[in-house]
């Protein structure tokens, strides 16, 4: 990250090094020393509310898309990421071994022709708050318009999303 993009000013201190199940447990907001059997109690003491939005980034969605553009796209997407302090994005890439498992073995419809899936996410834990989060979620899904799956804009078989389609 120092290499790379020096301008955000992430160390490796900022860092986590964790398997699955451990980020699992720190995800949830459970110490990462905690033991697993936490996660088997149903009922979790933070209540807390998200809206959640995914799109798919296709192989022909980057095109010629490189230097300024990009440039241009990262700094308006982190004035956005920004104005929000629970907003987040991830990015899964596909790819690599995923690409070299038939679609015939393995049901997943979204292999063939997606570089990477992005997920976006806002939590807030007082029910009056809603509006202005769900607002910004809705500001960073348009700002992402550009760069990702268009006609259709699609996401993941199975994500629910009541503005999908809208």
């Amino acid at each position: 990250m120092e290499v790379s993009f020096p301008e955000l000013g992430v160390s490796r201190n900022d860092c986590i090094e964790a398997s699955w199940i451990r980020s699992v447990l720190y995800n949830a907001e459970f110490s990462t020393s905690a033991s697993y059997d936490v996660l088997l109690n149903r009922t979790n003491p933070n209540k807390s509310y998200f809206k959640g939005k995914l799109d798919y980034v296709e192989e022909t969605c980057i095109g010629e898309r490189v230097g300024r553009v990009v440039e241009h796209l990262l700094e308006g997407l982190w004035n956005i990421l920004l104005q929000e302090q629970s907003g987040c994005m991830i990015w899964t890439p596909y790819g690599g071994r995923m690409s070299e498992i038939s679609e015939f073995e393995i049901p997943f419809p979204h292999r063939t022709g997606n570089m990477y899936e992005i997920q976006y996410m806002v939590t807030w834990e007082e029910e009056g708050e809603t509006k202005e989060h769900l607002q910004w979620i809705k500001k960073l899904y348009g700002y992402m318009t550009p760069f990702v799956s268009k006609n259709p804009r699609s996401s993941y078989l199975n994500y629910r999303d009541l503005d999908f389609g809208d």
